[in-house]
């Protein structure tokens, strides 16, 4: 009789014991899909601000800017600074010789731009051979012809465009595709000089690489074509956004930190030497938690004639190497 109680006792606490064990376990897993749950809708979130933020500074659907771009492609390409099968070769190797892009180098009545993330290389390429050839003050004149620096033709800007007919400085300064009046050319001197970009400390106003001297030519068309000086700092900041993408969702988040929104910063101010030039950025980038973009970078953010490649990771800033 006392065998049978024992066995029945131990029967039970053998119960009791997987009991426990099943309570526990069962316990365990309700906490980890807890927990996932949370981290799953905290990295839902995190993107959800990202995307949002990333719409305000990188639209999806592209800005259209206020310049008509006619045919000045072909004008480019008539002139030599642009060698047409050189330059289609990069794009059709890359699949990106689209039937919009096609256009803007070989058409003539061409309409306003619309900039992407897809297209914002191509059309750095552009701008900057029509920034390299017009005929401008700020290239015959200015910081690019200092003797302390051995030449004009020493630059990225000038020996890294490899995609003329004949050497990049044969067509330097020496198209009037346009020509500006003086007051014009006031404006562009005064808006050239608060441009800055974040793969180098000078302003536009000195383009010694690719964006700069880009920035110069769309500057110079704007100009021309009677767009007001506050609309051309706006269209310089959103330009500037899809060849430097990082830099300005950093800037965007950082602005965001401060309680402004990005519908609200002061344009001239961010795109000043304390915010998009190189040793301005890093001031302001080593304040932010970097933003994870939620879609791949495609802007054109190296400073050669393939800048515009997309990349298989989140883009980082390039320097102002030929």
């Amino acid at each position: 009789m006392e065998n049978k109680i024992n066995k029945y006792q131990v029967i039970q606490s053998s119960i009791l014991i997987v009991a426990i064990i099943v309570s526990s376990f069962l316990g365990y897993v309700v906490g980890v899909k807890q927990g996932t749950q949370q981290l799953v809708k905290g990295v839902n979130q995190k993107n959800s601000l990202v995307s949002k933020l990333e719409e305000k500074v990188l639209p999806s659907k592209g800005v259209v800017l206020p310049i008509v771009w006619g045919d000045l492609g072909v004008k480019l390409v008539e002139g030599g600074v642009i060698d047409a099968d050189k330059f289609k070769a990069i794009y059709i190797n890359r699949g990106q010789y689209t039937e919009e892009n096609k256009k803007l180098l070989e058409e003539i009545n061409n309409g306003r731009i619309k900039i992407t993330a897809e297209n914002s290389g191509y059309l750095l390429n552009l701008f900057w051979a029509l920034g390299l050839a017009n005929k401008n003050e700020i290239l015959e004149k200015g910081e690019m012809v200092d003797p302390k620096y051995g030449g004009a033709g020493n630059f990225a800007s000038t020996g890294g465009w490899t995609l003329a007919k004949g050497e990049a400085m044969d067509h330097y300064s020496k198209h009037a595709f346009f020509t500006l009046t003086l007051e014009q050319q006031v404006l562009v001197d005064k808006v050239s000089r608060g441009i800055y970009r974040p793969c180098c400390g000078n302003s536009v106003n000195f383009p010694d690489c690719n964006h700069g001297m880009a920035m110069l030519g769309l500057l110079e068309l704007m100009v021309s074509q009677g767009v007001s000086e506050q609309e051309m700092w706006e269209t310089a900041l959103t330009v500037n956004s899809y060849w430097f993408p990082d830099t300005y969702l950093t800037i965007a988040t950082y602005m965001k930190d401060k309680g402004i929104d990005w519908k609200d910063i002061n344009t001239e101010e961010i795109l000043g030497k304390d915010f998009s030039s190189s040793q301005g950025f890093a001031n302001i980038s080593a304040q932010v938690i970097q933003p994870e973009s939620s879609q791949q970078q495609k802007g054109g953010g190296g400073c050669s004639v393939g800048g515009g490649a997309p990349v298989p990771q989140q883009q980082k800033q390039v320097g102002c190497g030929v």
